[in-house]
């Protein structure tokens, strides 16, 4: 593949997880070309927001990395899974 040197390229499988009425999304990332922590990662999200790196799973196969996930994130609750974010200052306006 014509890819830069440090590129990552993965193949997305997405489920949907619902816990307490809230939903979020489990996508199972399969490497393709680059440099993961395994062939297969789990990673929690809020299509935008990506879950902290230890809530995150890794496999040799998609089955392995969605267990894996599923154990790190046992009895928390959604809003721990996230990093949280400081308020970006609003820039002055130019005159």
């Amino acid at each position: 593949m014509d890819l830069h040197q440090n590129d990552i390229l993965t193949k997305v499988s997405r489920f949907n997880l619902i816990r307490n009425g809230r939903m979020i999304y489990i996508d199972i990332h399969q490497k393709i070309q680059g440099k993961l922590a395994d062939d297969f990662i789990a990673v929690p999200n809020l299509v935008n927001i990506v879950a902290k790196p230890e809530h995150q799973g890794a496999g040799k196969n998609e089955q392995e990395a969605m267990q894996d996930c599923l154990k790190k994130i046992k009895g928390l609750n959604i809003e721990n899974l996230f990093p949280e974010t400081m308020p970006q200052p609003l820039s002055p306006k130019e005159n």
